[in-house]
């Protein structure tokens, strides 16, 4: 019985593991044969699910070991050094020496003058040879001379900037009181400054009426600007181009001084004129 027994447990294991082998999931899946997944992305596994049954990508599934690489190839024996040259063979002097002797012997008393004489006309005739065979020695060429600087062009002249000149007249010392007729002493003012500006290149002359605070905003508005038209007008008289004079009244908006004093609204009635141009050369 106990050996029945034994044999029903392993046809179970080997049955196990044949289905385990067989690519069997316990994860749960779709219709679609999809894994299906919760909320944070982990796979939903049924009651037969083991790491060996989970699907592929799974959380919990066992993955492949990558295989260790191969072993490096064992490294080629080194070539064996090659043999030595065998020794040149030795001449024997000794016995080529006494075999020469006796010749050498006998002429060695005819030859020792020539040889002498000999001798010397042939280093003579060597060093003659040496010395006319050598080169001359090269000579450097002179460095060639550095090109003259081209002169510099002189600089264009910059254009005149125009200077700008402004000048406030009191307006009693132009007009009457709340009148916009130039008083004689208005106009030899007016004169003097033409005369300064025939030294110019004139472009424009700026004429700005103003008055105090007496009366209302709009009668010294329209007062201002009568008076800076009778400038105007004097000046194209002497011959100035109406195209190059600009009128403008200011009325009581822009005083410089108190209008509660008398001083201060004589200062705030004027009229300033302003002169643009460039010097002649």
């Amino acid at each position: 019985m106990k050996l029945t027994q034994k044999c029903l447990i392993a046809v179970s294991t080997l049955a196990f593991a044949g289905l385990t082998s067989a690519g069997e999931i316990n994860n749960w899946l779709s219709s679609a044969g999809e894994v299906w997944k919760n909320s944070s992305g982990e796979c939903w596994r049924n009651g037969s699910w083991t790491p060996a049954t989970a699907a592929p990508g799974c959380d919990g599934a066992i993955t492949e070991q990558p295989k260790s690489a191969a072993a490096p190839a064992e490294a080629a024996p080194a070539p064996a050094p090659a043999p030595a040259p065998a020794p040149a063979p030795q001449v024997d002097k000794g016995h080529s020496a006494s075999t020469d002797h006796s010749s050498a012997a006998t002429d060695s008393s005819h030859d020792s003058h020539m040889s002498g004489s000999s001798a010397d006309s042939s280093a003579s005739s060597a060093a003659d040879t040496a010395s006319s065979s050598a080169p001359a020695p090269a000579v450097a060429p002179a460095p060639a001379a550095a090109p003259a600087a081209a002169p510099a062009a002189a600089a264009p002249a910059a254009p005149a900037q125009p200077a700008a000149t402004k000048v406030t007249y009191a307006a009693d010392t132009f007009f009457d009181f709340d009148k916009s007729v130039l008083k004689p002493a208005a106009k030899a003012k007016l004169d003097d400054l033409l005369d300064k500006i025939k030294s110019i290149n004139l472009e424009v002359i700026i004429a700005i009426g103003h008055t105090d605070s007496v009366g209302s905003d709009e009668y010294n508005q329209k007062l201002s600007m009568r008076r800076s038209n009778a400038v105007k007008a004097y000046l194209v008289s002497k011959g100035v181009d109406k195209t190059r004079i600009y009128t403008e009244g200011k009325g009581e908006s822009q005083p410089v001084a108190d209008n509660k004093t008398k001083e201060g609204r004589a200062k705030n009635r004027r009229v300033e004129i302003e002169v643009v141009g460039t010097r002649k050369n």
